[in-house]
């Protein structure tokens, strides 16, 4: 199961919105309330706002992070640090494709550049080449 898993969970059985209170979290994710809470402590990313009454409120995408830890620990048997690694793991990942694309941006812009300045260069010839010449003239 990967995200685009998670994400087609939430949206068959719960329809579209801003937050899901706690007891909402744990019917879609099969988790118990006291599991989640717990997590909270041990994953810093996943982090509740409190509703005006102080009931947890999660964010859909809270919701597919929680999934896939739930993926990770049960059916990857991974360990708590096991995950923590594997979350720093894919961040550093992120951060190194966003610099990768960064950087093949950079090349493009330079070589859109370059072709700018040839096909300037190259106008600049066949305007030159399609003057007549003065010796015609004479």
């Amino acid at each position: 199961m990967n995200i685009t898993d998670n994400e087609s969970i939430v949206n068959k059985e719960f329809p579209e919105k801003l937050f899901y209170r706690i007891g909402d979290v744990s019917k879609i994710s099969g988790i118990e309330p006291y599991v989640l809470r717990y997590w909270e402590s041990e994953f810093p990313f996943i982090k509740p706002r409190k509703s005006v009454s102080g009931q947890r409120v999660y964010t859909k995408k809270e919701i597919e992070l929680i999934l896939q830890i739930k993926r990770l620990l049960y059916e990857e048997k991974y360990t708590i640090e096991g995950v923590r690694k594997k979350f720093e793991e894919m961040k550093n990942n992120k951060r190194q494709s966003y610099r990768t694309l960064s950087s093949t941006k950079n090349n493009l812009d330079e070589w859109r550049d370059t072709i700018l300045r040839i096909k300037t260069r190259l106008m600049n010839l066949l305007t030159h080449l399609e003057e007549p010449s003065k010796e015609q003239h004479l």
